[in-house]
């Protein structure tokens, strides 16, 4: 286990005193040209959510012999962070994309490749600026 801080999307977790802060998970980014298929991430969610298969890719990789990457079913995901985890390679991460809504539940399963390309944003964002005297609010 590497210590220090990891942080992905506002969510941090300190191993030296192993404890995670609460932060904001959405929908994984995904690396290709970091991974190692070493499925760690798909061991840390076996027994929570079950939701991470390791599936064959055509294009080779050279740090990834066995071209086998990480895709996510959404429709199973609890978001709880255990796979950014687990990643010793630093190539899983969660965005603060959480607009994953659909009709029909095989969207929610998503490939490597489309897990390697960032969510592009559907308007604006709205940032929430923490006050003592009055809570959070628009910014």
């Amino acid at each position: 286990m590497r210590l220090g801080n990891r942080k992905s999307g506002g969510y941090e977790f300190d191993a030296k005193k192993q404890v995670g802060t609460a932060g904001f998970k959405g929908r994984h980014i995904l690396y290709m040209d970091k991974c190692t298929g070493c499925s760690l991430c798909a061991i840390a969610c076996e027994n929570i959510a079950d939701c991470i298969d390791m599936v064959k890719v055509d294009k080779n990789f050279p740090q990834n012999k066995k071209s086998i990457f990480p895709q996510i079913d959404y429709g199973r995901c609890v978001f709880c962070g255990f796979c950014v985890d687990a990643c010793p390679f630093d190539c899983l991460f969660m965005t603060p994309f959480y607009e994953l809504s659909t009709t029909d539940k095989r969207l929610l399963v998503y490939t490597p490749e489309m897990l390697n390309i960032y969510p592009e944003t559907k308007g604006e964002f709205v940032n929430f600026i923490p006050d003592e005297k009055s809570g959070a609010h628009h910014g």
